[in-house]
């Protein structure tokens, strides 16, 4: 066991705070990774805070990890030591279901162990990003190409492939039309991917505050859905609409945007049930959806689309003692579009 620096949530209603954990030996088949930046992902604080249930405190959270290799057991074949690596959501998973030998381990019909807040194999609860080091299988560390930087290339290990996945199953690209729903950490990402993949990219967002921004990013058009004509001016009109956003909104007047056999697809998490009538998807072969990051593969595939097209997130670069500064501006909205944590400031 090694003793590592990290920042921690001691309870559901205090402040992070700094603090020391211990990470595993590394085994056989597992390396060391010395993190160099960690995303601040708005699941972290829904989880820390117990928006999403007990999360089994102090956790250390973060699953947005860019480093290096900083050591590697003696199976290892695929990462050597100073390779750039990332880490996501996931650290392991049964690796013998349908859906994982699919490399689907998103969906894990036995359940996937996530970076953390989970069980591991060795009986212990995982410990995330927000840390100086993490101990993981081989298998579930990710390459991160040399056309991206570090800070920019970690956001994309949740938020990145959370967009890249639903865009990349439903096929948008030349030809397509694609709503994003909500310009932020998911959607900015969204409207980047969307874009280099050839589709024709619109930005719905409740107001235009953020209209300059998205066009610069790669959309098409913005429309502000607090105004009730872009719902008569859109109706009918999209391939597929992406929803980042995490509040429940009036799913039937998007469902009248989607064309015939088109999909809304669910990435944001509402805190509440979700409301919509059957006459919102029988006109027109609607579909409603919903999609959970992506699987290893995937999420490689996704990394090397990014380097091929020069894509990364917008981020701010914190320090570790602004985190609790960071998190309350992440509630209010207030950050373009993803801060991320210099981990050299952990301790």
């Amino acid at each position: 066991m090694r003793t590592v620096h990290a920042y921690a949530a001691p309870s559901a209603t205090a402040p992070l705070e700094p603090t020391t954990i211990e990470r595993r030996d590394v085994g056989p088949r597992e390396i060391l990774i010395d993190i160099k930046f960690a995303g601040i992902c708005h699941s972290d604080i829904h989880t820390a805070r117990g928006e999403w249930g007990d999360a089994g405190w102090p956790i250390v959270v973060g699953h947005e990890i860019a480093g290096l290799v900083a050591e590697v057991g003696s199976e290892v074949d695929k990462h050597t030591v100073g390779d750039r690596v990332g880490v996501g959501c996931l650290v392991d998973s049964c690796r013998e279901c349908d859906s994982c030998l699919k490399g689907l381990e998103q969906y894990c019909l036995n359940g996937n162990i996530g970076t953390y807040g989970s069980t591991g194999r060795d009986g212990l609860p995982t410990a995330g990003g927000y840390s100086t080091h993490i101990v993981v299988d081989q298998d579930f560390a990710l390459k991160i190409p040399e056309g991206i930087e570090l800070d920019a290339a970690a956001p994309l290990l949740c938020a990145g492939i959370t967009l890249f996945s639903p865009l990349n199953h439903w096929n948008a690209g030349p030809g397509k039309k694609v709503a994003i729903v909500g310009l932020g950490g998911l959607g900015h990402m969204g409207v980047k991917i969307a874009h280099a993949m050839g589709a024709e990219v619109t930005v719905l967002s409740q107001s235009l505050k953020k209209q300059e921004d998205g066009l610069r990013l790669g959309a098409d058009a913005y429309y502000a859905t607090s105004d009730p004509d872009t719902f008569e001016q859109l109706k009918g009109q999209f391939d597929l609409i992406v929803n980042t956003v995490s509040a429940n909104l009036d799913l039937d007047a998007y469902m009248g945007l989607l064309a015939v056999d088109g999909t809304l697809v669910e990435v944001g998490a509402p805190e509440h049930p979700m409301s919509l009538k059957a006459f919102s998807l029988l006109p027109g072969r609607r579909s409603l959806a919903g999609s959970s990051i992506g699987g290893i593969p995937e999420t490689q595939q996704m990394l090397d689309f990014c380097a091929e097209h020069g894509l990364g997130a917008e981020i701010e670069v914190i320090a570790a003692d602004q985190i609790n500064e960071a998190w309350e501006r992440v509630v209010a909205s207030d950050v373009r579009y993803r801060f991320v944590i210099d981990t050299s400031t952990l301790g």
